[in-house]
Formats: structure tokens, C-alpha cells, sequence
């Protein structure tokens, strides 16, 4: 076969859909190589092992959809407009590549036990913008922690139904209801 200089992108471009499709346990790197069109021991020039690879796609894009949201709220000053931007962010990501969005959700219980401490987290992201509504009254209630994740069930079950083909997309038609729906829940 001859070699791509995109290999490694076209291994992960794969393995995202194949884990968003059947999921990390079900898919072997024996299809990711199939749909990729290079034999099963090519993944391993890129990658230890299907371990490596799913963290590695993993950490990549929770750490980047971090930064995104920190340089969102370090430019929008106000409370309200950092719930419609978080919530249209996180609608656009989905829009933008549905089965990285997917990936991201469906193996986040195997993948969070390896975030560390310090390691960029769009959900300790989310809670520092709640905890500084809260400390400056903005927000409903005292506790961050259940802020952050009411709003998060607010937007991700219906990412999950979007997934699923239980809603249409796209997403972003639906963040102004979902924005909506956050301020209903965390404004005093």
C-alpha cells in the first residue's frame, strides 16, 4: 500500500466516527484499518495501542473545548451572555462534527478518571463561571457543582437525542431555547 502523509488524521478521523457509531469496547482496531484502507499494524506506528489512541483523541479535544470556553468567558464580561455563548458553543461544536461530539460524550466515564488536577476541564471551566455569578450574586443558589451540571444535563440530553435520531438537527436551531432554558434554572 502506499503511504499517506495523513495517515495519523485519517486514523482518527475514523476512529472517531467508528467510536461514535459502535462505540470504544465494540470497535477493533482491525476496523478502524479496514475503514481507513491501511493494515492494522500501521495504527501502531501512530499508536501504542486502541488505549492510547482513545485517550489520545480524548484529551485532545476536552482539553481544547476547555480553552475555547475560558477564551469565551475571558472576553464576555456579562453572566447572561456567557450562558448563550457557552450553550451556542456547545451547539456548534456538535453542528461542526457531530460524531466528535458523540466520541467526546459517550467515553467520558472511561476517560475522566485520567484528568488530573490542572489538566484544562471544560467542566471546571463551566463551574468557575457559575462559582463567580454565584459569588457575585448573579446566580440562583450556593453550590457550583449543581449549577454546572444542571446546565450541562440541559444541553447534552439533547445532544444525546440529536445522537440518537430522537431530535433533528441541527443543534444550533436549538440553543436559543436551551440558553433559555439555563437561565430559567440558574437566575435569581
Amino acid at each position: 500500500m502506499p503511504r499517506h502523509p495523513d495517515t495519523r488524521q485519517r486514523i482518527e478521523r475514523a476512529a472517531v466516527a467508528l467510536f461514535a457509531a459502535k462505540g470504544v469496547d465494540a470497535t477493533t482496531t482491525k476496523d478502524i484499518a479496514a475503514d481507513v484502507g491501511i493494515s492494522e499494524g500501521a495504527i501502531y506506528r501512530h499508536f501504542k495501542s486502541k488505549d492510547e489512541l482513545v485517550w489520545h483523541l480524548f484529551s485532545a479535544n476536552y482539553f481544547d473545548l476547555a480553552r475555547r470556553i475560558d477564551a469565551m468567558l475571558a472576553e464576555t464580561p456579562s453572566f447572561v451572555e456567557r450562558i448563550d455563548r457557552a450553550v451556542d458553543l456547545f451547539c456548534t461544536l456538535f453542528d461542526d462534527d457531530a460524531d466528535l461530539f458523540a466520541f467526546i460524550l459517550i467515553s467520558q466515564h472511561g476517560q475522566l478518571r485520567r484528568v488530573e488536577d490542572g489538566m484544562p476541564s471544560p467542566v471546571a471551566s463551566l463551574r468557575g463561571m457559575f462559582q463567580a455569578a454565584i459569588d457575585a450574586g448573579e446566580c440562583r443558589g450556593t453550590d457550583a457543582d449543581l449549577a454546572t451540571a444542571m446546565a450541562l444535563g440541559l444541553v447534552t440530553q439533547p445532544a444525546t437525542f440529536l445522537i440518537y435520531g430522537r431530535l433533528q438537527p441541527p443543534m444550533t436551531r436549538l440553543a436559543p431555547l436551551l440558553a433559555e432554558a439555563v437561565k430559567r434554572v440558574v437566575l435569581p
